[in-house]
């Protein structure tokens, strides 16, 4: 059978598909394809642990995304052929929704997928990475096979609000990154991309641990509501920043979020920024750092009526990298007590970017990192944002 007959049948038995029929309608696409079988992989919340799908996320053929050539699909979001002999083929597909990375497909048999057929399995593990999207709206199944420990109330509440991890466009990629995974304490992080304009934010809300992490994840999901409330209402940066200090002050006046708004024209590279009480953020240019843009340009959020902010620009060049982050990171200490701090920070991403990552991946390798720096245990949450400025777009899609 052909890959359009192949696709046009998966998209036909999909109409009515529950998430559980996804590895049978894949298994159905493998035959259709002229291979033994498909088989789903989803990426565990911490992007360590990749699950199978058709038998609920168990630990029984679970594979490790590091030190595994699935992992390294993942990974470096393109396919790799595994020598199996003797046996079946092997080729791991990634399982792709734009840029964002839900897992792997693997896929087997009987000799080796030529080279020159590879692009049919990466389409039909497209349509499926579709199908394993829009099916999460509707059902729990996704995301239970994804869970690898109980998620926390506060945990809950503040990732069903947040955006995919990674999005792109032809002249910018965003990636960001939350740790940990099922116990947050305010971090959150959004972003919007409106004809040329891409929207980011990122907010740290004080009151980690208190009342379980709830109060700060009310702050931080107050911040997210009026953020996208002004960006959606067509205000300014100043403006959006000013909106967000008055609701979350009329709700809780002793409340406190420290935050990141800023703006790229992807025509331009132009970046303007407001860092309210935050870390600073860094532009990477080549290897090294470009600059160190300045903070604080306006009082945290609550605060704002006792300061006019202010915004700062910074004209980026092709291929620049941005990276935003929260003090979870810089602050995050060794069993000796010696805090992470800055230059680990920048030598960690300069390193990853040198290896010629995808951007996902220099943003889990990097929390990662973290993360090993103090035993797997976080102090605070860890919140990485990156946005990469390709340069400008050649001509829009018509």
């Amino acid at each position: 059978m052909s890959e359009r007959a192949a696709l046009h049948g998966l998209l036909r038995h999909s109409h009515h598909a529950r998430p559980e029929d996804l590895p049978a309608l894949a298994g159905r696409m493998a035959t259709e394809l002229g291979a033994t079988s498909m088989r789903i992989h989803l990426v565990d919340h911490e992007q360590r642990e990749l699950l199978p799908m058709d038998d609920g996320g168990a630990d029984r053929g679970s594979l490790a995304v590091d030190g595994t050539l699935a992992g390294r699909a993942y990974a470096m979001m393109r396919p790799y052929a595994a020598d199996s002999r003797p046996g079946p083929a092997r080729l791991w597909v990634p399982l792709l929704d734009g840029l964002e990375r839900l897992g792997v497909v693997e896929v087997l048999s009987a000799e080796p997928i030529p080279a020159d057929r590879v692009s049919e399995f990466e389409a039909a593990c497209a349509l499926l990475a579709e199908l394993v999207v829009t099916r999460s709206s509707y059902s729990d199944t996704v995301e239970l096979v994804r869970r690898r420990a109980p998620m926390r109330m506060a945990a809950e509440m503040l990732r069903a609000q947040l955006p995919p991890l990674t999005f792109a466009t032809g002249c910018m990629t965003i990636s960001g990154i939350l740790e940990p995974s099922y116990d947050v304490g305010g971090d959150a992080f959004d972003y919007a991309v409106n004809g040329d304009i891409a929207h980011l934010a990122l907010f740290d809300a004080v009151g980690h641990g208190s009342y379980g992490g709830m109060r700060a994840v009310m702050l931080a999901s107050l911040a997210l509501a009026a953020y996208r409330n002004a960006r959606r209402s067509g205000h300014d940066l100043i403006a959006t920043y000013h909106h967000i200090d008055t609701v979350v002050r009329d709700h809780d006046r002793r409340g406190l979020i420290t935050g990141v708004l800023a703006e790229l024209d992807q025509r331009s590279g132009r970046l303007r920024v407001i860092s309210a009480g935050h870390p600073s953020g860094l532009v990477l240019r080549r290897g090294r750092v470009a600059t160190v843009l300045p903070t604080p340009t306006a009082l945290p959020v609550t605060l704002g009526e006792h300061r006019t902010p202010v915004v700062v620009e910074e004209a980026l060049e092709p291929g620049d990298d941005v990276l935003f982050h929260t003090d979870g990171i810089t602050e995050a200490r060794s069993a000796d007590g010696e805090a992470f701090g800055v230059d680990r920070l920048v030598h960690c991403a300069v390193r990853a970017l040198a290896d010629d990552l995808p951007l996902p991946e220099t943003a889990r390798r990097m929390v990662h990192a973290i993360l090993a720096y103090q035993d797997e245990q976080l102090a605070d949450d860890a919140t990485v944002l990156l946005v990469r400025w390709h340069g400008p777009a050649a001509q829009p899609l018509t």
